[in-house]
């Protein structure tokens, strides 16, 4: 679907509702810095604090504004099966590239009803789909061998956004599915370089928000297999990486896209904006790399 670096956008919020002129502001910055595609409605775009009409038209206004440039990856995912078909039908009906389905969170279902979980994704579209492994969040993991049975039941599953952290699953998920049609993609800033070393096709970034050229870097550094380069970069990055994540994503997202001026910091509850404490940190470390 793509090879390269693709953002897990935030959704920019005013007090009102969806903050449009931000979210134009945000793809055109992307789009600009080189990214290869873009994820609306992701983990990090706050969806489930974002209602079914939003949603739509987000979608609308994601496919409009991109107008082809680059994929538009829609987020579908639910721990409702029939939820997420339902959604699935929807971004196809409104002009998604592609979809990423993360695993049912909460039911904690077990590997067969990852499987079929997944199965009903592919029965009820013929977009290529993104499989989101997250366990950190969603209390279920896809565990190697059902990777692999994925990739060899359904070849529209074309990716598997890996975010579990733990790379000894990870390189035998590389190992199992390598040759297949499902692609692993690392969907965590801080692994970027030993995933795309083990055989990645990109990255699904929340810190290319903030820096879509200088991931783009990094991730192409990788790729071209320049590892001196790639080292030299994820240890440059490391500092903002980790203030990124210094509390939960994307509210150090949204405050480092409001320090850039794109849009305000405003997130919706449970989320509260991010503690002056740790804003300081994260604004040190985009000082560092001369963003402000």
């Amino acid at each position: 679907m793509f090879r390269g670096t693709a953002t897990a956008l935030i959704t920019p919020f005013t007090s009102d509702g969806v903050d449009y002129e931000g979210l134009e502001k945000l793809t055109e910055y992307q789009i600009q810095g080189g990214i290869d595609a873009l994820l609306y409605l992701g983990t990090t775009g706050e969806p489930p604090t974002i209602t079914a009409e939003e949603k739509e038209d987000i979608i609308r206004f994601a496919v409009k504004t991109v107008g082809g440039r680059v994929p538009v990856i829609i987020g579908a995912g639910s721990n409702s099966t029939a939820s997420m078909v339902a959604s699935c039908k929807k971004a196809e009906q409104l002009g998604a590239d592609a979809l990423l389905v993360v695993t049912p969170y909460y039911n904690k279902c077990t590997q067969e009803g990852i499987f079929r979980h997944y199965e009903a994704a592919v029965s009820s579209t013929g977009l290529p789909i993104f499989a989101y492994n997250v366990p950190g969040r969603t209390g279920v993991n896809i565990l190697p061998a059902t990777a692999r049975r994925l990739a060899e039941a359904f070849p529209t599953i074309v990716g598997l956004k890996e975010a579990s952290g733990n790379m000894s699953q990870i390189l035998e998920t590389a190992r199992l599915i390598d040759g297949s049609s499902m692609k692993l993609y690392s969907g965590d800033d801080g692994l970027c370089l030993p995933i795309l070393t083990a055989g990645a096709e990109g990255l699904i970034s929340v810190a290319s928000n903030v820096i879509p050229s200088l991931m783009c870097e990094l991730v192409d550094a990788c790729l071209s297999g320049d590892l001196p380069k790639a080292r030299a970069l994820q240890f440059k990055y490391a500092p903002l990486f980790n203030a990124l994540f210094s509390e939960v994503n994307p509210i150090p997202a949204k405050k480092a896209c409001s320090l850039l001026g794109i849009c305000s910091d405003t997130v919706r509850l449970p989320l509260t904006v991010m503690s002056e404490d740790k804003a300081a940190v994260l604004k040190s470390a985009m000082q560092q790399l001369r963003l402000l």
